[in-house]
């Protein structure tokens, strides 16, 4: 796979490769350490990626049993699954600061160890409260980890952007759909107990500490961020000159598009994951066939988000993947509309292809800013907007469901919701920097 990548030419406008002294020429680093830890720098960068979901996706097909044995009420588990996309977005917003004071390798790093913590700690906690607290420590770390992956792969692969972030895509999704098809056999296999089926993910999590831990201690916290700032002699980074940081990321309208873009995205995906295997049933299609449907969706974002973000790297503008995953939104939902049934597994095919815009705007992200910074700013910001953005969308389903009776107008408002996305997304596809775009605007 290696291999593949090393030939990519990407389209981003970068004037001049970020990758210093994380991974490039140092005086004293010798070929084959260099191969070393870019080596490394993948393996760390796909572990972290396997642990960005089953913390979500582990709990969703426990919930029942999580419920009943804390005691927790019907409004407290809709809470629950709120949770995650506010967390993503509070959380999110610290990432960029957290960076630069100690690398985003360091601080992904912490965030493995915040999932770890968090997993291992919640099913045994003992009540409700803690549970949730628990949760937002995993839950932190994500959003951190979320943030900062996009940096990491644009400081260290310049080059291969879309490779890279197709990479980390696709094992994200696959830690999702894995988390979601194996923690009910697997908390049979140990017993029953929803503690262990759900305390056992802390071990994945574990795993994907080492590799970081390994870049810190070897390289320096500044070698995994990449930074070529120097030291002062009190051992503190000066800012790395090449890499401005006085912009508002806010004056950027390619960052607002990109920002709504990834909230209609994720409102989207809350949507499929919380309430498409429901549509199914209540269309008469069985319980086991209708987790079957939504596991087929999920899947699909395996081997789409790496093709995808390849893709997007050759091409000037992304409008046109946009709108074709857009497309493939409106067919499913047209689908589900009118014949839920007769062509489930279509709408599920359509719908899992339709979710890849979730790469699709990692892919962007990387691609709308010149500098590591750039892409720290814009990282944070279209991912903690975005996830803001997204947090009404389940609800609100939920709600034209219960007073509708039925599923024609969730549908439509579905539906809806995929036009401005895509309107948003063509936007946010245009060829043009966020640095740019702020140094052009006034100051007010």
């Amino acid at each position: 796979m290696m291999g593949g990548m090393t030939g990519e030419k990407t389209r981003t406008m970068t004037s001049t490769p970020i990758r210093t002294s994380a991974g490039t020429e140092s005086e004293n680093e010798t070929p084959a350490t260099r191969a070393w830890t870019t080596r490394l720098v993948v393996v760390g960068i796909v572990l972290a990626a396997l642990n960005l979901r089953p913390a979500i996706t582990s709990l969703g097909a426990l919930l029942e049993e999580v419920r009943g044995g804390l005691g927790m009420s019907g409004s407290v588990a809709g809470l629950l699954t709120s949770v995650p996309p506010l967390c993503f977005a509070v959380f999110g917003v610290m990432a960029p600061r957290l960076a630069r004071r100690f690398g985003p390798g360091a601080v992904v790093c912490a965030g493995m160890v915040a999932i770890t913590a968090g997993l291992a700690i919640r099913p045994y906690a003992g009540n409700t409260a803690g549970f949730l607290a628990a949760s937002a420590l995993a839950l932190m770390g994500i959003a951190v980890s979320n943030v900062l992956m996009p940096v990491i792969v644009k400081r260290w692969f310049p080059d291969r952007v879309g490779s890279m972030t197709g990479l980390y895509s696709m094992a994200l999704a696959l830690g999702t759909s894995t988390a979601a098809a194996v923690t009910v056999p697997m908390t049979d296999a140990l017993g029953g107990s929803w503690q262990s089926g759900l305390a056992v993910w802390a071990g994945l999590a574990a795993a994907a500490i080492v590799p970081w831990i390994a870049l810190v201690r070897a390289r320096g916290a500044e070698s995994v961020s990449g930074s070529t700032a120097p030291r002062t002699d009190a051992g503190t980074r000066t800012p790395a000159r090449h890499e401005p940081d006085e912009f508002r990321i806010t004056r950027s309208r390619t960052a607002w598009a990109l920002a709504v873009f990834f909230g209609l995205q994720a409102t989207a995906a809350y949507i499929t994951m919380g309430w498409m295997a429901q549509i199914f049933r209540d269309a008469g299609v069985s319980a086991g066939t209708a987790g079957l449907l939504l596991a087929v969706t999920m899947v699909m974002g395996v081997p789409l988000a790496f093709v995808i973000p390849r893709l997007a790297t050759r091409l000037p503008h992304q409008g046109p993947i946009v709108v074709a995953l857009g497309a493939c939104g409106l067919a499913g939902y047209a689908g589900l509309y009118f014949a839920p049934a007769g062509g489930a597994w279509a709408w599920a095919l359509l719908l899992g292809v339709s979710n890849c815009a979730f790469p699709l705007a990692l892919t962007m992200v990387g691609m709308r800013a010149r500098t590591g910074a750039g892409v720290a700013k814009l990282s944070a910001f279209a991912q903690s907007t975005g996830y803001l953005l997204s947090i009404p969308g389940p609800l609100l389903v939920g709600v034209l469901y219960q007073h509708s009776g039925g599923w024609g107008l969730p549908l439509i408002l579905m539906a809806g919701l995929m036009v401005p996305q895509i309107a948003v997304g063509i936007l946010a596809g245009r060829n043009r920097t966020v640095e740019d775009e702020a140094a052009r605007r006034p100051r007010s």
